[in-house]
């Protein structure tokens, strides 16, 4: 990659501006261009689109996107010591990476980029999961962006795109299988990180769906599955008895077992019995 861009590898970068990773962000820094051109990738094809990134640090993933032809990158970064190497960047892909210094969870990103636009970012680990929250959660489906492909955890990760029955499933997958399709696309060890964090990561694609996979009622299905998964190992008709009076005939109704716990139920029964609740 740094052939191909005429940039400096990534080591000589964080030496030369002296980025040091900092725990407080939640930073590990990926120094492998030909990974962070992998990642860019498995966005798919970036032609014609613009992307969000969010946590850029010295720009590894952002010369990925741009060397895969993305229109323009809008960098979201909250370290200042990371605008001189990304500066750099945008010297050398002119007009087509604006980087905006602040948090993710408080930037308005709507006047900077066209829809849909697609987000791909290595996110730090202490807000990742935020944010993909608020990026299923939109006022108004389908949203702003076309897709996700983001760097988590490989135990979140495995959150997102679990299935019922599994140990992992719960509300992120919930979530997240409601409205796109999330699979996993790429595997990373620690080693590929500076410094390399104690576990493991994972690349997730989620593809946003042009309308939700079972009608439901947002809101109504978010506080059930929370309410459910929150006492995960209790039956139904115990962790959900604050959510409707008369919740063991709405869960009959529904097809799910009073004793069941959420653990057992599939996303359309809980599809289904959201639409019971919001009638009341």
């Amino acid at each position: 990659m740094a052939a191909i861009d005429g940039l400096p590898p990534l080591r000589e970068v964080i030496a030369t501006h002296e980025l040091v990773a900092k725990k407080s962000l939640g930073q590990n820094f990926l120094l492998d261009l030909n990974l962070t051109a992998k990642i860019a990738r498995c966005a798919g094809d970036l032609s014609g689109c613009d992307v969000l990134e969010v946590g850029p640090g010295p720009g590894g993933l952002t010369r990925g996107l741009l060397a895969e032809g993305a229109r323009k990158v809008l960098a979201v970064e909250k370290d200042s010591r990371c605008l001189p190497a990304l500066a750099e960047i945008a010297a050398h892909y002119p007009d087509r990476l604006e980087v905006l210094q602040g948090d993710a969870l408080a930037v308005d990103v709507t006047a900077h980029l066209r829809t849909p636009y697609k987000i791909a970012a290595n996110l730090p680990y202490n807000v990742g999961t935020e944010l993909l929250v608020r990026w299923l959660t939109p006022p108004t489906w389908p949203p702003a962006w076309d897709s996700l492909t983001l760097m988590f955890q490989k135990e979140v990760a495995q959150r997102i795109t679990a299935k019922v029955g599994d140990n992992h499933y719960g509300r992120l997958a919930i979530l997240a299988q409601w409205r796109t399709d999330a699979k996993i696309v790429m595997h990373l060890p620690p080693e590929a990180f500076q410094p390399a964090p104690k576990v493991h990561s994972a690349v997730v694609h989620l593809k946003a769906l042009p309308a939700p996979r079972f009608e439901a009622d947002a809101k109504v299905l978010e506080r059930v599955v929370a309410a459910g998964f929150n006492q995960r190992r209790k039956m139904l008709r115990a962790s959900l008895k604050g959510v409707h009076p008369r919740i063991e005939a709405m869960l009959e109704e529904a097809g799910i077992a009073p004793t069941e716990r959420a653990e057992r139920v599939s996303l359309e029964k809980f599809c289904t019995l959201a639409r019971l609740l919001a009638r009341g």
